[in-house]
């Protein structure tokens, strides 16, 4: 019964995007809507996901081991901050305007972030590697 519930929400779900991405066909160009919706799942699939595979692969075979999860942590997060900031860097209004927020110097903010992020990068292994070497001294 659950399972049953499940899928009923999830077509109607499924029938609310169908019905949005049709409005936004008829409002906007529908070549740019086509654009929107084949381009981005091919740029992913052709670009982005291979690049981030064969990275992953040669962070495994690279990073020591006590290392593997804060860069991997690390990556994952510079990842998503720069997509976050791309609307911003790339146009400075490329987003809907709205009062005091886009007088921001993105550049140092995203900085600043991805300095954040890597000195907890490094404050992980760190520890990791400190703890890893006490365990094996302790079990040695």
């Amino acid at each position: 019964m659950l399972r049953w519930m499940f899928a009923i929400a999830g077509a109607g779900a499924l029938a609310w995007g169908a019905w949005l991405a049709w409005d936004f066909a008829g409002r906007h160009d529908a070549i740019q809507a086509a654009f929107w919706f084949v381009g981005g799942p091919v740029v992913h699939d052709g670009l982005v996901a291979p690049v981030v595979g064969i990275g992953g692969l040669v962070l495994a075979r690279v990073v020591p081991v006590a290392w593997r999860v804060p860069v991997a942590v690390g990556a994952v997060l510079s990842g998503v901050l720069a997509l976050l900031s791309i609307p911003l860097l790339w146009h400075p209004f490329g987003v809907s305007t709205n009062p005091g927020l886009h007088d921001a110097n993105y550049v140092l903010g995203l900085s600043i972030a991805l300095g954040t992020v890597w000195l907890g990068v490094v404050i992980g292994g760190v520890v990791r590697q400190k703890t890893d070497a006490a365990r094996g001294r302790a079990r040695g």
